[in-house]
């Protein structure tokens, strides 16, 4: 049998056959100039072109050393991720995106955090080359998780993190469907932090995060950390409640004074009534989204994937 691997490099895959023959061999020589057993884990997440056969080819010449994961279908970059998860020996782990953005030589500084005691390492984009539009979405949601999560991480958006063992273990025994990965590491490390890395322009293939995926990305990473949204509802319906019953105590006090003519023969009063039971039927809804918001977190059990073969692991580990 062969000894377990220290270091476990996650990288998912989506349509990036254009990087890969450059990513694989950098990534083979950071993972060699650290001195420790290693492993690759590649996750073809449902790729249309040839990255399917670029990986399997890589894994067969290279087994045991570059795992491949292929799934049935796409399922998004942090499903793909935790698929890469349950599959990993290492008690280090590395997650690094397929772009070549993040340089995999910034692995080993990764590597040596974590071998000093870090349970999570973040790392931040140093200079950023990025569209504007993706760098002031990038701000906005980091200062948001800033604020619910209380970490004080600043960039979440950078994929290439490392992680311990045990926290990855905690990930897998979550089994929500939308999983936001940096947050929920957080929400388990006793000791987090951050390290600049090298950032670099895409110079092949194009980023799959389109805007309307990137709207997406902020719903369900919002969605996945807090029922914020369903408390501002309950809010707002306080809020349009109390101020229908200002707005009858005002008309009744203003009909004392002016008499009934003033208020249009009682059609303000109408608004006023209308105003204080839609507001109240806001109150009732986020109530009601409150439990079911609490229920929905506890119920999602679904897999969230579904893997069709793995190529090149062929000894068990121990």
């Amino acid at each position: 049998m062969q000894s377990a691997p220290i270091l476990s490099v996650v990288v998912p895959v989506y349509n990036e056959e254009q990087n890969l023959n450059q990513l694989i061999t950098r990534t083979l020589n950071a993972c060699k100039s650290t001195g420790n057993p290693f492993e690759i884990i590649f996750i073809d997440d449902g790729s249309t072109d040839k990255s399917h056969q670029i990986l399997t080819e890589a894994s067969t010449n290279n087994p045991n050393c570059i795992i491949t994961i292929i799934l049935n279908r796409n399922y998004g970059q942090h499903v793909a991720i935790m698929a890469a998860f349950a599959e990993s020996k290492g008690q280090f782990i590395v997650t690094l995106d397929a772009d070549l953005q993040n340089p995999p030589e910034e692995i080993p500084r990764v590597l040596k955090q974590l071998q000093e005691g870090a349970d999570v390492v973040g790392t931040i984009r140093t200079p950023r080359h990025d569209p504007l539009f993706r760098k002031v979405c990038s701000y906005l949601t980091n200062k948001m998780v800033q604020r619910t999560t209380g970490v004080m991480m600043h960039d979440y958006g950078c994929m290439l993190r490392g992680y311990r063992h045990e926290i990855v273990e905690a990930m897998l025994k979550c089994h929500e469907r939308s999983t936001f990965i940096p947050i929920l590491a957080n929400s388990f490390a006793r000791h987090a932090t951050e390290i600049e890395v090298q950032h670099s322009a895409r110079t092949a293939g194009d980023s799959k995060y389109s805007t309307w995926k990137l709207i997406n990305l902020q719903f369900d990473l919002i969605t996945s950390m807090t029922t914020f949204p369903l408390r501002l509802l309950t809010i707002i319906g306080g809020i349009v409640a109390a101020l229908g019953m200002g707005f009858g105590i005002f008309l009744f006090v203003m009909r004392l004074v002016h008499g009934s003519e003033w208020a249009v023969s009682g059609v303000f009063t109408l608004f006023a009534i209308l105003f204080i039971f839609i507001g109240a039927q806001f109150v009732g809804m986020g109530l009601l989204g409150e439990y079911i918001g609490r229920i929905f977190l506890d119920v999602r059990a679904r897999p969230r994937y579904l893997v069709r073969q793995i190529v090149g692991r062929t000894e068990e580990m121990t």
